[in-house]
């Protein structure tokens, strides 16, 4: 006995050719969902179901097709035979995956479940980008947080709530501004195929820095700045911003006498040491409040 599992997410029909003979070689092909699109296109390809609204029993030549998405319904099942009729000897039963989710999928269930919030929840539907941008700056702050201390369950955690701030910023983009997530995506993966000729193109390279240097004269090209300084955020952090700005300038300024002369010349002498003297204050930071 087999019982057959198909992800939701692959267009109805799309199934393994090991799922396709299965199916054609069976005695007994049945269903407890008649009106699922995968059972649909196997009735379409002339292969006979039969609806049942009980649960599986053992049958030795019948294939069983799981519910959209049963993973866990086919599991369970499959134990439970195993466990009933294990006595007699004569059981065998198999999963049989005739479609596997593919990467990313679990994304598309991300933007299901925001776009149902933005239809049945009151909070969701009064959302707007400007409601919702100090929660994008937590999140960051906090993945970072996250980042820092090496503890990856919580980096994934963080990154979760991250990605949700984009989706939504994008879904609430979707109902009146023209774009969605997947012209969000579309925008990265043209940048990324353009700035990077070594892998999508016919450029060489023969270091990580030529990598970075073609990146920056590419982005040069591309945006078109009139100020070296343009597209500096000026939300960033004081320490993250002076770096950015002396990585623009074409020679390093005379620090004051001031405070933050001789702020700016401990990150003119952390530049030149290769360390990044925002992440290195913060970790000192950190370790002075961890004790």
């Amino acid at each position: 006995m087999r019982i057959l599992v198909a992800s939701p997410r692959v267009a109805p029909g799309l199934l393994t050719l090991s799922a396709w003979d299965e199916l054609r070689s069976a005695g007994t092909v049945r269903a407890a969902d008649i009106d699922e699109p995968h059972v649909q296109a196997i009735i379409n390809a002339g292969i006979n179901v039969e609806a049942s609204s009980v649960l599986p029993t053992y049958e030795a030549d019948t294939v069983w097709i799981a519910p959209a998405g049963g993973t866990a319904w086919a599991q369970q099942v499959a134990t439970d035979l195993m466990d009933t009729e294990l006595a007699d000897g004569a059981v065998n039963v198999e999963i049989l995956f005739g479609s596997y989710d593919s990467a990313g999928s679990k994304v598309l269930d991300l933007v299901e479940v925001l776009d149902q919030l933005s239809l049945h929840c009151p909070w969701t539907k009064e959302q707007t980008h400007g409601s919702l941008s100090h929660f994008l700056l937590e999140e960051a702050h906090e993945t970072l947080e996250a980042l820092d201390s090496g503890d990856s369950d919580h980096l994934r955690e963080e990154l979760g709530d991250l990605l949700m701030q984009v989706v939504f910023h994008a879904r609430i983009a979707a109902e009146g501004e023209g774009w969605n997530l997947d012209d969000v995506a579309e925008g990265i993966v043209s940048k990324l195929i353009y700035r990077n000729p070594h892998v999508f193109g016919d450029a060489t390279v023969g270091s990580a820095e030529e990598v970075d240097a073609n990146w920056q004269a590419l982005k040069a090209l591309e945006k078109r700045r009139t100020s070296p300084f343009d597209g500096i955020a000026a939300t960033m952090p004081a320490l993250a911003m002076a770096a950015k700005v002396l990585d623009r300038l074409d020679e390093m300024p005379q620090p004051g006498d001031d405070f933050g002369g001789r702020l700016l010349a401990l990150v003119i002498e952390s530049r030149a040491a290769g360390v990044n003297a925002e992440e290195a204050l913060r970790k000192v930071i950190r370790d002075l409040v961890s004790g």
